[in-house]
């Protein structure tokens, strides 16, 4: 049996996968990852107190070792500072999936294996295969609707390793009956939303502490001038509602379709196919990091966004590091900063970041 440390996050998920690993008589220790404290006052629910308390207690239940890692200095270098500095760029950045690949698989991770312990169990919706060589694939979980391994798309060969997710092979259903079967005081939590390990702080919210309002006039593709804006931070490709630009044509509604940094204008166009700039079918994608075999030219699935369903590709090789993808079909918001993860039927390959992306007018 191994040793094995599991990141409580104080939801049934992580509560379920340590009871999981208990049942299985490895040694288990329970982790929680103190990443983030809202000293700032911002607006908004940050339970991270709750959310340890709730961690502790599952382990008590469980009867394992309780620990609490603090990775605040981490956290706030890795993951705040690249979703502010994304936004300063105008990209919008995907702080999840980095997440996972900076802090659970990262210093966390790091932490575990240099306090001796073989693994780092988490709640995920993901599962992994040992092949007969001894390289290990990630797949999809097994519920399809709980689906997480797209999250986990920049993760390398050496971090699902020594990554485990009992509750990957199971449905929701089921880990929420193996919480209860262990009476554990998760087993009927709701699942948390929000960003990774933030709560349910608004992201504008957030945004407007870090990063000083810009306004500047919102236009239409005509370049009509339709209303004002507080920055172009504040905004996303595709955005419906926030905007503050009133539809005249009843069943229609204004999109964000672009930004024109040099101007400081925010576009907003009809959410219809025709429209330009909301609809594409090639882009590329850099910062690209493969689990194992690396994918540069010939056909490949890819999931543009967490939910999305994959789609089919045509890739090439622009440069080292960075791919040209064609898409069979027109894909609506491919936004600049977000992640696309490229599949194999239900294997996970790897991901990349969106960087350019085209528009419906493309041959």
């Amino acid at each position: 049996m191994a040793r094995i440390m599991v990141g409580l996050s104080g939801g049934v998920d992580s509560s379920a996968a340590a009871a999981l690993l208990v049942e299985q008589g490895h040694e288990v220790v329970g982790g929680y990852m103190k990443n983030w404290i809202n000293e700032e006052g911002l607006p908004g629910d940050c339970p991270w107190e709750s959310d340890l308390e709730d961690a502790h207690l599952v382990a008590k239940k469980l009867g394992i070792e309780f620990r609490v890692v603090d990775l605040i200095d981490h956290y706030r270098e890795r993951i705040v500072n690249y979703l502010l500095e994304g936004y300063r760029d105008g990209v919008t950045p995907n702080p999840d999936v980095m997440c996972n690949r900076e802090m659970k698989f990262g210093v966390f991770l790091d932490y575990a294996l240099e306090q001796g312990f073989e693994s780092v169990g988490t709640g995920h919706y993901a599962r992994r295969r040992v092949r007969k060589d001894g390289i290990v694939d990630l797949l999809r979980g097994a519920d399809p609707n709980k689906d997480q391994s797209y999250f986990l798309a920049m993760m390398k060969q050496y971090q699902v390793n020594h990554a485990l997710f009992p509750a990957g092979e199971m449905l929701k259903p089921e880990v929420r009956e193996v919480a209860r079967r262990f009476n554990l005081p998760t087993a009927e939590k709701k699942d948390s939303q929000g960003i990774c390990f933030i709560g349910n702080i608004k992201m504008s919210d957030f945004l407007r502490h870090h990063v000083p309002d810009c306004p500047g006039e919102i236009v239409d593709l005509d370049g009509k001038v339709k209303g004002r804006h507080d920055g172009l931070h504040l905004y996303t490709l595709g955005q419906r509602k926030g905007h503050g630009v009133a539809s005249p044509r009843s069943g229609m509604a204004y999109v964000v379709v672009g930004k024109n940094a040099g101007k400081n204008q925010l576009i907003v166009g009809w959410d219809e196919p025709a429209t330009s700039g909301l609809y594409a079918k090639t882009c590329t994608v850099g910062s690209l990091s493969w689990i194992n075999e690396a994918v540069t030219v010939g056909r490949a699935e890819v999931q543009p966004r967490y939910r999305a369903k994959s789609e089919a590709v045509e890739v090439r090789e622009i440069e080292e590091g960075k791919l040209a993808l064609s898409f069979k079909r027109h894909q609506r918001a491919l936004t600049p900063g977000q992640i696309c993860a490229f599949y194999e039927g239900g294997r996970l390959l790897g991901g990349g970041v969106f960087e350019k992306v085209g528009d419906l007018n493309e041959s």
